[in-house]
């Protein structure tokens, strides 16, 4: 019993209580079984820090103020004595203390960066070749549509989105804001044939689209294409043609096929019809109906110039086109390049619910009459992917959606009468929508 006391006073570390310090040389069996797997480790791999740690917890016991009472001249008895007293833990988690420092986090290292580059490579990776092609091709585009409509960066960006994708755009401003040079002057900028149709009340459907006619010489009917048969179709002033004319253009724009006489004919690709119409001026004008609206993938506006392109303009006053100005810098190759290249644009789930969540809160809105369609939902879903690419990036952010939900949707609801009379426009009401609806932390923004 006095040797287990002593064997337990010398583990528990109660220095001072016990005067049976001389006893410990003259008990070599117990000193070299505790200190020969201890000492060689624990200094060697310089792991006092946990130990330290562990012995500072047990040395701030009330037990502390005995150490002074260690003879100085034994300092390396005093310090043994320590080791031994992590050794009553160390039987159960042995394995622990040399495996942990160097096994358990080396493989949370090894599993955490491979899991970084794979969160990287699909959200925050650097741009792919395609990706940095598409952004290239499109900054060309831009910039040469810009030398003719300067200073109005972001309607050329909508029109080249809406080429891309494949959709048709509705160009509503006042009167001599460069509506038709935009058009001519994207038109030029892509090698693809252009026709241009000025929309007049006497304007009928064969007008458009063709007509089919007996031709004697060869002594059969005979298909003459109209001008809708156009990469690039300006419809000028579309709001003046009869609703008779102007739904002869919603076939062709939703199937890109045009039927006359039981016959169908296909358009060539790429095709987009770029429509213009005056808001102010409504004498002998038609409407267009909310079924032609929402084939429009996108409804936007140009605006007058700033003071100082208005300047730079004066300056240049004996250019008197200045669509013709500018040359061919994509072909419709290059479109069709473009636009399969915008397909593999990531779209992350919460992404998709977003605008999901945006399209719905169109149609549950009290001063909403009628919201927005799925074919809304689609389009600003295809035309986040060209916004997205067409910034260097192989992924959709929500701001790709914000930046383009009053574009995309606002011409695709109808608001109820009280809120026409209370001053609410359809943009107004976009913009409240985009306010409510949270949107996700996906990726970064733009």
């Amino acid at each position: 019993m006095s040797n287990e006391n002593d064997d337990d006073a010398t583990q528990l570390g109660s220095i001072g209580h016990h005067m049976n310090k001389p006893q410990q040389p003259g008990n070599p069996q117990m000193r070299p079984a505790f200190q020969a797997p201890s000492l060689p480790t624990h200094p060697q791999k310089q792991s006092g820090d946990d130990e330290d740690t562990v012995l500072s917890a047990y040395n701030a016991t009330p037990s502390r103020p005995a150490m002074p009472t260690v003879p100085t001249t034994h300092p390396m008895k005093a310090q043994p004595a320590q080791p031994v007293q992590m050794q009553q833990p160390l039987p159960q988690s042995q394995p622990i203390p040399a495996a942990a420092p160097r096994q358990f986090p080396q493989a949370t290292t090894s599993q955490a960066k491979p899991a970084q580059p794979a969160a990287t490579s699909s959200m925050m990776s650097a741009p792919q070749a395609d990706i940095t092609e598409f952004h290239n091709q499109f900054a060309k585009l831009v910039d040469s549509v810009s030398q003719v409509v300067v200073g109005k960066e972001q309607p050329i960006r909508q029109c080249a989105t809406a080429m891309i994708v494949g959709g048709h755009i509705l160009l509503e401003d006042n009167p001599g804001t460069g509506k038709t040079q935009l058009a001519r002057a994207l038109a030029n900028s892509i090698d693809m044939s252009f026709k241009r149709i000025q929309f007049t009340p006497d304007l009928l459907p064969s007008d458009v689209v063709g007509v089919t006619y007996y031709d004697q010489k060869n002594g059969e009917f005979e298909y003459r294409e109209g001008p809708i048969f156009a990469s690039i179709v300006l419809a000028d002033e579309i709001n003046r043609a009869s609703p008779k004319t102007q739904s002869a253009l919603l076939e062709v724009m939703e199937e890109q096929k045009v039927t006359v006489d039981g016959e169908t004919h296909a358009v060539p690709q790429p095709f987009m019809v770029i429509a213009t119409q005056n808001p102010i001026e409504q004498l002998g004008t038609y409407k267009l109906p909310e079924a032609q609206m929402d084939r429009f993938l996108i409804k936007t506006t140009i605006g007058y110039p700033s003071h100082d392109v208005s300047v730079s303009i004066l300056k240049q006053v004996n250019v008197t086109d200045r669509a013709s100005t500018v040359h061919a810098v994509l072909t419709g190759n290059d479109v069709l390049r473009m636009r399969a290249i915008s397909e593999t644009v990531h779209l992350d789930d919460a992404i998709l619910e977003y605008i999901v969540r945006l399209v719905e809160a169109t149609r549950h809105n009290e001063r909403i009459q009628v919201g927005s369609s799925m074919r809304g939902a689609l389009a600003l879903t295809r035309c986040a992917r060209v916004w997205a690419a067409s910034n260097n990036r192989g992924y959709v952010v929500p701001d790709d959606v914000k930046q383009l939900a009053v574009a995309v949707l606002a011409h695709r609801i109808t608001l109820t009468a009280e809120a026409t009379f209370a001053g609410s426009t359809p943009e107004l009401m976009i913009e409240q929508i985009l306010e409510n609806v949270p949107a996700p932390t996906v990726g970064a923004t733009a």
